[in-house]
């Protein structure tokens, strides 16, 4: 689904697939203690934690700009020249706030 999304709204279910898949990861994980002890599983949970902080950051530029675009089309004098040129308001990138909580990593 994840290579198939084309907007916004899209993306954001794919993104929720995508942690709900990792936190069934590393719930299957708590029951291997070998595999939590392991180097690479513990650099592979610090990565995947600092992409999900980059994931952030990167939706909250993305809302910022949308929303100083959605802005500018709306506002006099941009408005006309946004109309003349086909511009139009953008979608949010929005999640629900229960999915949004970082991957558990439990030891």
């Amino acid at each position: 689904m994840a290579m198939q999304a084309t907007g916004p709204a899209d993306k954001a279910a794919a993104e929720n697939q995508l942690t709900g898949a990792l936190k069934s990861l590393f719930a299957v994980a708590e029951n291997y203690p070998q595999l939590q002890a392991s180097q690479e599983f513990t650099q592979l949970q610090n990565s995947l934690n600092q992409t999900e902080d980059s994931i952030q950051n990167a939706r909250r530029y993305y809302n910022a700009v949308v929303r100083d675009l959605n802005t500018k089309i709306q506002s006099f004098p941009t408005n006309l020249i946004a109309g003349m040129f086909g511009f139009q308001q953008k979608q949010f990138f929005e999640t629900a706030a229960a999915d949004r909580e970082p991957v558990a990593v439990k030891f």
